[in-house]
């Protein structure tokens, strides 16, 4: 019986030219990975990240409301608020298939939540509804001495809903109530305030006499 030793294992030869190839290879592929990042690196440099607050607006939500106050019928709710409130948008929307046309005020408020602001004179309970995503009535909540009706629902945005009068407003959004109470606080003083501003027009406007 012969004894066989095992063979001795082969090492692979590399020629020179091949193996200078493969390095040129990697070195291009480690060069263009550190230029990709380089260019990444300057272009986070030159655009550096928002802050929430630099995308708020500066939105002259009084000059807005004056405005489409002749269109509008009545003058729009422009609250005045906190440091730290800003408007993103303030529109008049005419009437669309429902027929009722409305003040459409968007807040982010100090705390970086929203809450919409609608007001209109010819609300209907259809479009109150839908402003306020469908919600069911859930209670009432009293903000300055004035009764707000409150829907909500286990998922989605909060609303207010006041009716004084002739018009209705609609607060919606996903704010704390402690929001909600300080919008709904300056819309109902300057509701107030317009009342009793039209209430002494009426009151100094002269009455004609029969026959003078």
């Amino acid at each position: 019986m012969s004894d066989s030793s095992p063979s001795p294992a082969v090492k692979p030869v590399i020629a020179a030219g091949a193996a200078k190839r493969a390095n040129a290879s990697v070195i291009g592929m480690l060069l263009a990975m550190f230029s990709t990042v380089a260019i990444v690196l300057v272009i986070v440099w030159l655009n550096p990240q928002q802050k929430a607050e630099t995308y708020r607006s500066t939105i002259d939500v009084p000059a807005v409301a004056a405005n489409a106050a002749d269109t509008a019928g009545f003058t729009p709710v422009a609250p005045a608020l906190p440091e730290g409130w800003s408007a993103n948008y303030a529109r008049w929307n005419p009437p669309g298939n429902d027929g009722v046309a409305f003040w459409d005020v968007g807040y982010v408020t100090g705390s970086n939540t929203f809450i919409a602001l609608r007001q209109s004179i010819t609300a209907n309970p259809t479009w109150t509804s839908a402003q306020t995503g469908d919600a069911p009535v859930t209670g009432s909540r009293t903000i300055d001495g004035q009764e707000w009706e409150l829907r909500d629902k286990p998922k989605g945005d909060r609303s207010l809903v006041l009716t004084s009068g002739t018009t209705t407003i609609v607060l919606t959004g996903a704010a704390d109530f402690e929001d909600f109470d300080i919008l709904a606080t300056g819309a109902t003083t300057q509701l107030a305030a317009d009342s009793g501003h039209a209430s002494g027009e009426a009151s100094t406007t002269p009455t004609a006499k029969d026959g003078k």
